[in-house]
């Protein structure tokens, strides 16, 4: 275990949970259309899941309208079931092989429930990086104990590792308040 690659490594998998998180929250509404609000929608299509940008084009003709567009017209109803089922609080219309979603406006009572979601977003993220961490510190354990790095060695890499936890879990926080910030302000 070379000391570089283990930490770049950690680095890495922690970077990722801060994307996945930051891809979670930008489906989050704040009152705009986006394309992105569907994002995580998956659709039961040919026997597997699916994102639903593989089987139909998302468009934004209006500031408070999302259009889809489905591909093969056999989908249409499953794309429809997959939108509901998604707990973004949209209610499509389907206008023959394609789907009209317009935009309720935000009230209070939905804009908390969409900061509750980022909160639990934001706690996966932050359980997704302790488990890196764990692995980490696991990984710095064996090597101390083979005898591959010394104690020293070993509570200073420790110390890097908790150093960059503390860092991107920081970074997750920072993610959040600023959505929460959009979602309550708009």
């Amino acid at each position: 275990m070379s000391e570089g690659t283990d930490i770049k490594e950690l680095k890495r998998r922690m970077d990722g949970a801060v994307s996945a998180f930051k891809s979670d929250i930008a489906s989050l509404r704040t009152g705009r259309a986006s394309a992105n609000i569907l994002d995580p929608v998956t659709i039961e299509a040919y026997g597997s899941r699916m994102p639903l940008n593989q089987v139909a084009n998302i468009t934004v003709p209006e500031p408070r309208m999302l259009s889809v567009s489905v591909w093969d017209k056999s989908m249409v109803s499953a794309v429809e079931r997959g939108i509901r089922e998604s707990n973004l609080g949209l209610n499509p219309i389907v206008d023959g092989q394609s789907l009209r979603i317009p935009l309720p406006e935000l009230n209070e009572e939905r804009r908390k429930s969409l900061v509750k979601v980022a909160h639990d977003y934001a706690e996966k993220s932050k359980v997704a990086i302790r488990h890196v961490r764990r692995d980490g510190m696991d990984g710095l354990k064996k090597a101390e104990k083979d005898g591959v790095i010394g104690q020293d060695e070993g509570r200073a890499q420790s110390e890097r590792v908790q150093k960059m936890t503390d860092e991107t879990i920081s970074e997750i926080d920072r993610l959040l308040g600023e959505k929460e910030k959009e979602i309550m302000q708009v």
